[in-house]
């Protein structure tokens, strides 16, 4: 399986370039020189605060809030003040502001720049590219900010939210229950549509699906070879290991499924994909025996 980078990304003029306008995870890779780190995907938000944010404050608990400060020191700080990153020498060099499933992402997108934080260095704005008004969001968000790169539109959809064992299906799509826009015939025909229009626009897209909607994804970005197209969270593969995975062992059907949807993806050289969310994947994994080792 092989992919043309991974989407960890350093912002630095000089290399190779991936989606957004940002580079490789590494800006030097000598040993013994500093390591330049983007933080490509995280998320501010404020459900309090916000009237953009009434879906999302649906979803939480009402007090919501992650800002500039927690980022700042849960982040950046932890990095600077880590023993083991110190003797890497790894600099944190900014990050990506990735939509948190605003009511209008133009709103979120105009929020984010009143923060004023230098840290964010480019967005990935909201905009459901299966609405009819697709094109002119996009010509709003491009004008709102010069950081805004790329469109995430969550899409992650295994039928109803409201079924409890549709687990794979993302809250998100509670804004359109049930529609799946990567293989529903009529919703995938607009969808692809707005798709589309990311090349006109210089934008990339931040794919989030369920493992069995992947072989449907990657024929749509195999038919838009100039759309550059971010893997979100590793393909999505979910609790692969059980609810309780203190013996390491993998649900075989679930991985197979992953791995198939994750290999026709590869074949693209306009996929790129991110190493996150690993808590979905294999939840705890930061206590298993084997990472220590």
């Amino acid at each position: 399986m092989k992919f043309p980078a991974l989407a960890l990304f350093a912002l630095t003029n000089n290399q190779k370039s991936t989606p957004s306008g940002t580079t490789s995870l590494l800006s030097n890779s000598k040993i013994g020189s500093m390591m330049e780190f983007l933080d490509c995907h995280h998320h501010f938000f404020d459900v309090q605060n916000n009237d953009f944010s009434k879906f999302l404050h649906s979803l939480t608990d009402g007090g919501a809030v992650y800002l500039s400060k927690d980022y700042h020191r849960e982040v950046i700080q932890s990095i600077e003040q880590s023993e083991i990153l110190s003797k890497q020498k790894l600099k944190h060099v900014g990050s990506v502001h990735v939509e948190a499933m605003p009511d209008d992402g133009l709103s979120e997108v105009l929020w984010v720049e009143s923060l004023n934080d230098t840290t964010v260095k480019a967005i990935v704005a909201s905009c459901n590219l299966a609405e009819d008004n697709a094109e002119e969001v996009l010509q709003l968000l491009k004008k709102a900010s010069s950081k805004v790169r790329g469109i995430r539109w969550i899409l992650d959809c295994v039928g109803s939210r409201k079924n409890p064992e549709n687990e794979a299906t993302h809250p998100g799509n509670l804004r359109h229950d049930g529609i799946d826009y990567l293989r529903d015939e009529f919703h995938s025909t607009k969808f692809e549509h707005g798709f589309a229009l990311l090349e006109k626009y210089g934008l990339s897209f931040d794919l989030q699906c369920a493992p069995e909607q992947l072989p449907a994804a990657a024929a749509l970005c195999a038919r838009h070879p100039n759309v550059p197209v971010v893997i979100d969270h590793l393909g999505k593969p979910f609790l692969i290991l059980g609810k309780n995975n203190a013996k390491m062992m993998p649900d075989e059907s679930k991985l197979e499924e992953w791995r198939q949807g994750m290999k026709a993806m590869a074949e693209l050289p306009n996929v790129y994909v991110k190493i996150s969310m690993l808590g979905r994947i294999i939840p705890g994994w930061t206590q298993a025996a084997r990472r220590i080792d």
